[in-house]
C-alpha cells in the first residue's frame, strides 16, 4: 500500500511539473519567449500535427476493380460511429488507418510513391493561438470573426488545392465536420481557401451558435482535402486558458 502511494505521489509530481512547463499555463502571453510561441503554435491543445491517408485516385480504383458490389477498395476506419470499421475516437486522434499511399495506372504499375505530407492544424479562433501569432508577427494569419470557431490546415501541397477557390471551398465544406459523442456532427458554415507563397491554407468556419462546451470533453475534426483524408481529436478540458475555455 505504501509503495502504491509513493507511485501516486511521483506521478502527480511529474504531471504538475509538466503543467508548469506549459507556457499557456505558466506565463502571461506578454512574457512568452520564442520557444513558448513555437510550442503554442505547433504543439499545444490548440495545435496538432497529423499524417493523413491518401485516398486512391481514379486510375487506382479502375485497376482495383472499382467500388461496385463485385470488387472495390478498402479505406480503413474513418472515425466514429461507422459500423464494421473498428474505428473510433481514440485518445491519440490522428489519421485513418489502412489508407493507401501509392498511385497507379490501369495496369497496376505505381506512379506515386510519395509519402503523405505532414499537416498542421490550428484552432485559429482560440485566444492563445491569436496571441502567439501576434508575438510571432504572423501578419498574414487568417482573419476570424467572433461568430465562428475556426480551424486552419497548414502544409497542404498546392496540387491538392489547385483550381477555383470558390469550387474548392464548396468541395472542402462538404467533406468536413466536427464530431462529438452523442451529438449531431457540426458542419462548417463556410470554408476559406487562402493561397500563400508557401502553399494554401484551408480555414474551416463553424458557427458558434452550435456551442462546444466542456461537457463535450473531446471533439474530433474530420476532413478531406483532395485525396488527403484525416481526423484529429482535441480535448476540451485541456483547452482552458486564463480560466476560460478557448476555442
Amino acid at each position: 500500500m505504501l509503495r502504491t502511494w509513493h507511485v501516486f505521489l511521483l506521478m502527480t509530481s511529474v504531471a504538475l511539473v509538466a503543467g508548469e512547463d506549459q507556457p499557456w499555463k505558466a506565463k502571461q502571453a506578454a512574457d512568452w519567449n520564442d520557444d513558448d510561441v513555437k510550442q503554442v503554435l505547433n504543439d499545444s491543445p490548440w495545435s496538432k500535427t497529423v499524417k493523413p491517408d491518401i485516398k486512391p485516385g481514379a486510375s487506382q480504383r479502375r485497376s482495383g476493380g472499382g467500388m461496385g458490389r463485385g470488387g472495390g477498395i478498402g479505406l480503413g476506419g474513418i472515425g466514429i460511429g461507422l459500423p464494421g470499421t473498428g474505428g473510433g475516437m481514440g485518445r491519440h486522434g490522428g489519421g485513418y488507418p489502412g489508407g493507401g499511399q501509392g498511385g497507379g495506372t490501369t495496369d497496376g504499375t505505381s506512379t506515386d510513391t510519395s509519402e503523405p505530407p505532414t499537416l498542421h492544424l490550428r484552432w485559429e479562433s482560440a485566444l492563445p493561438i491569436r496571441e502567439a501569432e501576434l508575438k510571432a508577427r504572423e501578419t498574414n494569419a487568417p482573419s476570424v470573426d467572433e461568430d465562428h470557431y475556426a480551424i486552419a490546415v497548414y502544409g497542404v501541397p498546392s496540387r491538392m488545392a489547385n483550381g477555383s477557390a470558390d469550387d474548392l471551398a464548396r468541395q472542402f465544406k462538404s467533406q468536413a465536420s466536427i464530431k462529438r459523442e452523442g451529438k449531431k456532427d457540426l458542419k462548417p458554415s463556410s470554408v476559406d481557401v487562402l493561397q500563400r507563397e508557401d502553399g494554401p491554407v484551408i480555414v474551416y468556419l463553424f458557427p458558434r451558435s452550435k456551442e462546444i462546451a466542456r461537457q463535450d470533453r473531446r471533439v474530433e475534426f474530420d476532413a478531406q482535402i483532395g485525396r488527403l483524408q484525416f481526423a484529429q481529436s482535441f480535448y476540451v478540458d485541456d483547452m482552458m486558458y486564463q480560466g476560460k475555455l478557448e476555442l
